[in-house]
């Protein structure tokens, strides 16, 4: 079985909201969801990037945005801003559980390259703790280096809604990501202030003049962890060219997301079956990348996926598509975990 290491999933919030389950969700496995740790190694999954994501109080009036996602044209309000008072008691929460679960001896926090590969040899699953949106650190930066210390080698200044840092990109189709104004100032630190600690910035939810900020400050490789190719679907939350031309030059990658939404050439949400619009975006992606700058970003618990691949045991049924669609073992190989540590090499070094 070919080991996947993957850019971003959202198990933690499934822990955040039933944190009195959190051995049946994770040990054991309740069947919800796309992730537990049977179906990950059922699957061949090995490790990746854990998000801190705070999500937003949702009010009671608040439209249908699963509805209006499967009928386009489409352009969701952003929520609100979360406070920092408000955000920092959640990842808190959110990171205790990443924690717990290293302690059942089934996973470890990786801070290094090393740690990642000595994981996957012990049998463990190699987590990175990576921050979606950056609401639980103040401008002055201190929480920045509190984190790093707890083990956070991985950030996105934004999940879409504004923060303190920049703006993110709406869920709008069709749409491009010039969406709005750039980095603060607190966000250009922010970015100065990740190189020097080695913390790798995550582009993925970041408008265009957002990420035109991070591509001529950052001195580290331009990372998209969960995105896909505009050309093909022309969701805000997916890449030009223009800016995979830019994340090629930096030695940088891409992270295929999952989501059927930012797949779908139609833009609708709804799962659909087989596998062609995988296949274009990947296609597609590597034709503007290279085979060396491509990796699997699935957005696990956080996306509606193809119903082919229903949850992450199915990856070897999405492995073996690629290889009937003519990918070869190398190439297969690079796409589920090599690239993803290479540049992670390239970010924090050996």
């Amino acid at each position: 079985m070919i080991p996947v290491f993957d850019g971003h999933n959202d198990f933690l919030l499934r822990l955040l909201r039933d944190p009195a389950r959190r051995e049946e969700i994770w040990l054991t496995g309740e069947g919800e969801g796309h992730l537990d740790l049977p179906r990950m190694k059922a699957g061949g999954f090995v490790g990746g990037f854990f998000a801190i994501y705070i999500p937003s109080p949702m009010p009671h009036d608040a439209p249908d945005f699963e509805e209006m996602m499967n009928h386009p044209p489409y352009h969701l309000p952003l929520p609100d801003p979360v406070p920092l008072e408000d955000a920092v008691p959640v990842a808190l929460a959110m990171a205790g559980h990443l924690m717990w679960m290293e302690r059942t001896g089934t996973l470890q926090i990786c801070r290094s390259v090393a740690d990642i590969r000595a994981a996957m040899a012990a049998g463990k699953i190699a987590a990175v703790m990576h921050m979606e949106g950056a609401e639980a650190i103040g401008p002055d930066l201190d929480a920045l280096h509190v984190w790093h210390a707890a083990g956070l080698r991985s950030l996105g200044p934004v999940w879409s809604r504004p923060t303190a840092f920049g703006h993110g990109v709406p869920f709008a189709f069709p749409s491009g990501p010039d969406t709005g104004d750039g980095l603060t100032a607190a966000g250009k630190d922010l970015v100065r202030e990740c190189n020097a600690l080695k913390i790798m910035l995550d582009l993925s939810h970041l408008n265009e003049a957002g990420f035109n900020d991070v591509a001529a400050l950052s001195d580290a490789p331009l990372v998209a962890t969960h995105s896909n190719a505009h050309a093909i679907t022309p969701s805000a939350r997916n890449l030009t060219d223009r800016q995979l031309g830019v994340i090629r030059d930096s030695g940088g990658m891409v992270g295929l997301n999952y989501a059927t939404v930012f797949l779908a050439e139609t833009g609708k949400k709804e799962a659909f079956s087989g596998w062609d619009p995988v296949l274009r975006h990947l296609d597609h992606l590597i034709g503007q990348l290279g085979e060396d700058h491509v990796g699997l970003g699935s957005d696990f618990d956080g996306a509606t996926v193809p119903a082919d691949l229903g949850d992450v045991a199915g990856l070897p049924r999405m492995l073996d598509a690629l290889a009937a669609h003519g990918y070869g073992a190398e190439l297969i190989e690079k796409l589920a975990h090599r690239n993803w540590l290479a540049v992670l090499e390239r970010t924090w070094g050996h």
